[in-house]
């Protein structure tokens, strides 16, 4: 199956079991990154596939930041994220009596694109800031007054929404301040749209996860990522995120499972089968899998119940998944 259609995919997830037979179904809800969404759907479907009609799952796209507003408000059993849960969320999941189990499932590639027919191939961290800052608004609005290297042409700037973790973290480790960002470019969380806009504008520049690249890498040019002056640019990939070269934009993405949901059967079962089959679903929508011995971590913490977050409510950029996993969470 061609993954990515998130429109037609969530909507076929939904609709696999719509005979009288579904009554009889238990079920997990799932929502929230649009970035995670291909790794959730693709265990989801495997999942539903090996329990034949017995457990169906429903995975959504609202984003990260929409994803936790249902999770904090007990609507659904597991949030997919890309990234960790904010102080904000935390207090909101606590006033509601909502404890969690933070899973790092996989690591992405955080990927600038551009048109195919820019003629650059790289661009440093520092051109980037210029580019999506928020005093650059109204302002930069051609490549050249960026670099006056880069092309005389107008610049069209394509990016997830505000709720996106993505939006959050790019703009920590680009611009240097979660949400900190111009807002006269093309938001969307759906990165269907954001491809689309790139592909199509010879202008165009836009970020998403490493996934949607590599489906649409025919109609798309990723920029090799030069972290500070005198740095080499490195092209983001599998290679690249697991040699720590793809800085910053190399990145964990996670899923939170409500612990009372974890108390249900299914709920249990369908996380053993996403650590158990993670590596080589993720691999299968092109994100890069964590180590084996990461996933067997990451399931022992799901065993012990082990809640909440290892980041305290913030984002760090170059974080370690097996530190991560052997820190104390905070609730």
């Amino acid at each position: 199956m061609k993954r990515f259609q998130l429109a037609a995919a969530a909507a076929a997830l939904a609709g696999v079991f719509a005979s009288g037979a579904a009554f009889a179904q238990t079920l997990v809800k799932i929502d929230g990154s649009s970035t995670v969404f291909p790794i959730t759907e693709a265990v989801a479907e495997e999942f539903q596939k090996e329990k034949k009609g017995s457990v169906r799952v429903t995975v959504g796209i609202s984003g990260t930041g929409g994803g936790f507003k249902k999770f904090c408000r007990g609507e659904i059993d597991i949030a997919d994220a890309s990234r960790p849960i904010k102080a904000s969320e935390m207090e909101e999941c606590k006033k509601a009596g909502i404890k969690y189990i933070e899973l790092p499932i996989a690591f992405d590639a955080l990927t600038v694109v551009a048109n195919p027919k820019n003629p650059l191939s790289s661009i440093s961290v520092a051109d980037l800031k210029k580019m999506w800052e928020p005093e650059a608004q109204t302002k930069v609005t051609n490549w050249n007054q960026v670099n006056p290297a880069f092309p005389n042409q107008a610049l069209k700037l394509y990016g997830p929404g505000t709720d996106s973790g993505t939006f959050e973290y790019f703009t920590e480790a680009v611009v240097g301040k979660a949400k900190s960002s111009r807002g006269d470019y093309t938001a969307s969380e759906d990165d269907n749209v954001l491809v689309q806009g790139v592909s199509r504008d010879i202008g165009g520049i836009g970020y998403f996860g490493y996934a949607y690249y590599i489906e649409n890498k025919d109609k798309l040019k990723a920029l090799a990522i030069s972290p500070a002056e005198g740095k080499p640019a490195v092209a983001p990939s599998e290679e690249a995120v697991l040699s720590g070269t793809y800085q910053p934009l190399s990145r964990p993405i996670f899923i939170y499972v409500s612990a009372k949901s974890a108390e249900k059967p299914e709920i249990k079962e369908f996380i053993d089968f996403y650590l158990k089959n993670g590596a080589k679903l993720t691999k299968e929508v092109k994100y890069v899998p964590l180590s084996a011995a990461d996933y067997q971590h990451a399931a022992d913490n799901f065993k012990k119940m082990k809640t909440g977050t290892a980041f305290g409510g913030h984002s760090e950029v170059g974080v370690k998944i097996s530190d991560l996993l052997k820190r104390d969470p905070k609730e």
